[in-house]
């Protein structure tokens, strides 16, 4: 039986969907103004990691995953690179397409974007104007009263006395209380803008998830995910203004995965520790990024270092040469009756408890490797396809290498030629040659495996 830990009541809860078999499922996406970093990697595999799972346990999932594509922060990019918002937005929103179909990650079944949906969001400000929940301040902005909402601070667990403006939400003298935040922003000169019965302007940011949630999936569904960072204030502003229009609960399970850290600190853009997905993947096979991910509990803090990466691309070395010496069919069936599949099963129904999870594969690893058994193989790497992982041919897999996890920089051609020369020395009885042509691979990361079918040859 599936547990997810709810922020909302800080702890573990049976998961049951609002409609038996189908899971409605809400991830906030990206601000596209900029290359995709390994924070937001990290939300994109996690979230990914729990699609499969609930698809594994055999439910019909609609998960979506929206995009803002307007926001001062696009605004001024697109200033400074003296292009339109649409250019700008067009090519990160291909960028992160690309990162997250490298590191495995399923497309959502809707992918809406913010500038899609402004009418939608007018309609639902328009209702919290009537309801007295939000007002029009002397500045032309439209704000949320948020001491009018009795519930605000359920999600964070504070006090209104407590809370601070947070991030995204300016503080300005036109508000009624500190705590109030934009809904609507009247335009600037010179920027984009839509009609609205407040005046030319553009959504603020939190309204934006209240609304393409709703098109979606309605206004009440059963998880919705996103970054820890979000918890405050996004989605406590999220539910202030869904519940505060609709009058019921807005989301059953909400679920908030760790910071990625760079030294003990939070990685931020605003900070400047990041490093981008691409940067990352000159350096490591995607696959490889992922398991690092996944190894992780994912809401747990994850440590970015390349001491880390490298001791993940080992594991996962471990796992390929697993599948190599066993040789499994490509794709077969799991017996969820075995010992191995209900320990992974009970694994990722507590939690999406990937570290455990991932330690069964290990098992599996050890027990194909010592009976060669090509049932325990085809095992390991079913249950790694759950987590997105082990689906490459191990052969493709271990050969494969990018600039810098590979010393030597040998091509497949130089590998391929020096084991040649070292057969060719072999038959001719010149035995210090070729293990003259072994240590010279082996120097390079090249790891060369003789066996009754030839010489085969895997990155270290």
């Amino acid at each position: 039986m599936l547990k997810i830990y709810n922020t909302l009541i800080r702890d573990k809860q049976v998961f049951e969907p609002i409609t038996p078999g189908k899971v409605k499922m809400y991830v906030c996406g990206m601000t596209v103004y900029d290359f995709c970093h390994l924070g937001h990697a990290r939300v994109l595999v996690v979230f990914d990691m729990v699609l499969r799972w609930l698809k594994a346990n055999g439910y019909e999932v609609t998960y979506v995953r929206n995009v803002t594509d307007i926001d001062d922060k696009i605004i001024k990019r697109a200033a400074e690179n003296n292009e339109s918002i649409e250019v700008l937005t067009n090519r990160f929103i291909a960028a992160m397409d690309e990162d997250a179909a490298a590191l495995g990650v399923i497309r959502p079944t809707f992918e809406p974007r913010a500038t899609q949906h402004v009418d939608s969001m007018v309609a639902m400000i328009s209702t919290l104007i009537n309801k007295s929940l939000a007002y029009q301040a002397d500045n032309g902005d439209v704000y949320y009263a948020v001491r009018h909402f009795p519930g605000y601070g359920k999600l964070s667990g504070k006090s209104l006395e407590d809370l601070r403006a947070g991030e995204r939400v300016d503080v300005d003298a036109s508000k009624k209380d500190p705590l109030d935040f934009v809904l609507w922003k009247s335009a600037k000169p010179g920027e984009p803008y839509w009609e609205s019965p407040w005046g030319n302007g553009r959504p603020g940011w939190h309204i934006e998830c209240s609304v393409m949630s709703e098109q979606f999936l309605g206004e009440h569904f059963d998880i919705h995910g996103g970054g820890q960072d979000l918890q405050f204030p996004h989605h406590e502003n999220e539910i202030a203004q869904s519940e505060g229009a609709h009058d019921h609960p807005f989301v059953n399970y909400w679920m908030h995965n760790g910071f990625v850290r760079v030294d003990s600190e939070k990685m931020s853009k605003s900070v400047g520790n990041f490093f981008t997905v691409r940067e990352v993947l000159k350096n490591y096979q995607a696959e490889v990024v992922r398991f690092f991910i996944l190894r992780a509990h994912y809401r747990s803090p994850l440590n970015y270092s390349d001491q880390h990466l490298k001791d993940a691309r080992q594991a996962l070395d471990r796992l390929y040469v697993a599948l190599k010496d066993a040789a499994p069919p490509v794709e077969a069936a799991i017996d969820w009756a075995d010992a191995y599949a209900q320990a992974f099963m009970s694994a990722m129904n507590d939690d999406f408890n990937t570290p455990e999870a991932i330690a069964v594969l290990f098992e599996l690893a050890s027990q194909a490797n010592k009976t060669q058994s090509v049932k325990h193989a085809a095992l390991l790497r079913a249950l790694g396809g759950i987590l997105g992982l082990l689906q490459q041919s191990p052969q493709t897999y271990l050969q494969n290498a990018v600039s810098a996890e590979s010393t030597g920089q040998l091509t497949v051609e130089e590998i391929e030629g020096m084991i040649q020369a070292r057969l060719t020395a072999r038959n001719a009885k010149l035995y210090k040659d070729a293990d003259a042509i072994r240590q010279k691979l082996l120097d390079a990361g090249v790891v060369l495996e003789d066996g009754p079918q030839g010489t085969t040859w895997r990155r270290q």
